[in-house]
């Protein structure tokens, strides 16, 4: 028997995948360059749609998968975050006030954001076709609507009813309900909190699947935009870009400088002590990549070691700053790009919306996206929107995130502050390069 020598195997070579958001980005290229090199045109009278239209089922179908995950990844974050937070007597007095301090510091960054949009409307000027005649005629039955109808509106009946209707405000109600029922029970309830935690991941996962068609979804979604209204959208976007980031200085400088003038921390001081885990969030759009080296620098700036444990952890949930006034800020910019008109009631039930959906997803691929579609589909407005602005998502991510973990950071002196506890010679030997412990 001649036994044949194996050939030698040859090395292998790595290859070079590129990250989701580097996909995302030559979808966006591709996109524009179809878009531009095939437009729709009317031809005598009839519309002849360009190679770019002709793709935008892939990005209804990308839209699609987005709305498929939202109730069961709102419903499970929402439960378990509540759950294991909303425990006041385990949280006692910090939880307490630490929970007081994210919705003041989160509602004025989302009416920041509102108010910004509507003084320099910066999707006003393009108004995109496939305006759908049930959106008005939804907004203008909302208008008709008393405090009242309101106010009973945002209970279901059934909340199986209210995840088929995609009705996320219902839904946000029943989880809220739910996680405080779980956390009243105890231990007790510990068995069902760790399934909806198994849950939870689950649809994180789920979701990092869904995003792996991302690329596609952008593309197609910003060539059926750019075939139809030219180059002009991409400046309308530049605009939203440079606005959001001019509300996150805003933000930074008026609302958290003041914040921390009445707590009597100097801002320099406080610029310096979290510029690190500042700069992480920024560079990876990651808030949990900042978290460890935050949770080491505002124990060593004066906070006690149990505040910040509790505090910043507790705010990645609940105290996303920089997210709740983008998500203001792209809400209303969608309604104005499809010329979509809202009156400041509207708005109004829009960011009480906005509040309640955001909480709880901090650490879910894309959140902004998942909360953003959630809303436009909840109020009946074109979720091409979130497609399109998709594509500029990685931009806006860096300077949300990075304005989430300042805002995580400082939430954790005033709780300090406000409990008399902080320790201000270790903040002053902290900056001056000490070696306070």
């Amino acid at each position: 028997m001649k036994i044949q020598a194996a050939e030698p195997s040859l090395p292998t070579r790595s290859r070079w995948v590129p990250s989701n958001t580097t996909q995302i980005f030559i979808g966006l290229i591709l996109g524009i360059v179809i878009g531009y090199v095939w437009p729709s045109s009317d031809v005598g009278g009839v519309h002849v749609a360009g190679y770019g239209e002709q793709i935008k089922p892939l990005a209804d179908t990308f839209l699609r998968m987005i709305k498929m995950i939202i109730a069961p990844l709102l419903f499970s974050t929402l439960v378990v975050g509540i759950a294991g937070t909303g425990d006041l007597k385990a949280m006692g007095r910090i939880g307490l006030k630490a929970i007081i301090y994210f919705e003041i510091a989160t509602t004025i960054a989302l009416f920041l954001g509102l108010a910004l949009v509507n003084l320099f409307q910066p999707g006003a000027g393009i108004q995109l076709p496939n305006m759908a005649v049930d959106t008005l005629r939804t907004l203008q039955e909302t208008k008709a609507h008393s405090g009242w109808d309101m106010l009973v509106s945002l209970f279901p009946t059934s909340v199986v009813d209210a995840m088929a209707k995609g009705d996320i405000l219902q839904l946000v109600v029943f989880s809220i309900f739910f996680g405080i029922g779980i956390a009243a029970i105890g231990e007790k309830g510990k068995p069902l909190v760790d399934v909806l935690e198994s849950t939870a991941q689950t649809m994180f996962k789920f979701t990092g699947y869904v995003m792996m068609f991302a690329p596609i979804g952008v593309m197609a979604a910003i060539a059926a935009t750019v075939g139809k209204m030219g180059l002009g959208i991409l400046l309308v976007l530049g605009k939203l870009v440079l606005l959001m980031y001019g509300g996150l200085v805003v933000f930074a400088v008026i609302v958290i400088g003041g914040v921390l003038y009445l707590i009597r921390v100097p801002f320099l001081k406080f610029i310096i002590a979290v510029k690190e885990p500042f700069l992480i969030a920024f560079t990876t759009s990651s808030s949990e990549a900042a978290l460890p080296k935050a949770l080491e620098i505002m124990e060593r700036f004066g906070c006690p070691k149990h505040i910040v444990s509790l505090v910043l952890p507790t705010g990645y949930s609940f105290n996303l700053d920089g997210t709740t006034l983008y998500l203001s800020l792209a809400s209303v910019f969608v309604a104005q790009l499809f010329g979509v008109p809202m009156t400041f009631g509207q708005q109004l039930i829009m960011m009480l919306t906005l509040m309640l959906t955001s909480k709880g997803v901090a650490g879910v691929p894309r959140a902004a996206l998942v909360v953003l579609t959630a809303t436009l589909a909840q109020f009946k407005l074109p979720l091409e929107g979130a497609a399109i602005l998709l594509a500029i998502d990685q931009i806006m991510d860096m300077g949300r995130t990075a304005v989430n973990v300042m805002g995580n950071c400082i939430s954790t002196a005033v709780v300090a502050r406000w409990e008399g506890v902080f320790d201000d010679e270790k903040m002053k030997a902290f900056v001056a390069g000490g070696k306070a412990v």
